[in-house]
């Protein structure tokens, strides 16, 4: 039996493709098919291609390996700082000062990038009571904690953390675009609570100094 060159070869698998057998092959096991032909080819251009041919077809192999390697590396990498971020935290991937959050935040909105402004000052406001020891230090802690949290010592400003803790979770989750009514209102929150004192815990049933409702010491009606 006579050798059958490259050409009917070629010839032979056309037809082969062409018989019903082949007719609902999947769209992702022809490409693979594809893919097996096109690296079988190199191969042989490689071992019996000529000088030439053999150089081009293995420099095309080894771009083609060394390609592979960098694109599963680098989706690796990914998975893995994706994986090490806490899951609905506030901060981002490296720890920063509540001043370097501060003066992130305001670059930001300096170009009119109010959505990442706006989480870049919640974590100035969050990194800014933990240095003050307001609240824990707790990894992973959501912006409804926070302000859960900050409202025990700061209840004054309840309200205001809870509508900041919304705006966070509306630029971060929900897919709301930031707005520069909101992070001045974050910004005017952080302001203030910077100057803002704890409340110091009142047991139950005792007024407060000063207070004309308490009475005098001892209990008795003036």
């Amino acid at each position: 039996m006579s050798p059958i060159d490259r050409e009917e070869a070629a010839r032979q698998a056309a037809q082969e493709l062409l018989k019903a057998t082949y007719a609902h092959e999947s769209l992702p096991d022809r490409l693979y098919r594809y893919f097996n032909q096109f690296l079988g080819d190199l191969v042989d251009a490689a071992t019996g291609g000529g000088t030439a041919g053999g150089i081009i077809a293995a420099v095309v192999i080894v771009m083609i390996i060394l390609s592979l390697i960098i694109l599963i590396s680098w989706q690796l990498r990914k998975t893995a700082r994706r994986r090490a971020l806490p899951v609905g935290g506030i901060y981002g991937e490296r720890a920063m000062s509540a001043a370097e959050h501060r003066q992130i935040a305001e670059r930001l909105a300096a170009e009119g990038q109010w959505s990442q402004a706006i989480r870049e000052r919640l974590r100035a406001i969050a990194r800014d009571l933990e240095e003050r020891a307001l609240v824990n230090t707790m990894p992973g802690r959501t912006a409804d904690e926070l302000a859960a949290e900050a409202a025990l010592s700061l209840p004054a400003f309840a309200d205001d953390l809870a509508a900041a803790a919304r705006s966070f979770d509306e630029v971060t989750y929900g897919g709301a675009p930031g707005t520069r009514d909101a992070y001045e209102a974050m910004s005017t929150l952080d302001d203030n609570l910077r100057q803002a004192r704890p409340t110091p815990l009142t047991p139950v049933g005792a007024g407060a100094p000063g207070d004309p409702m308490a009475g005098p010491p001892g209990g008795g009606r003036p």
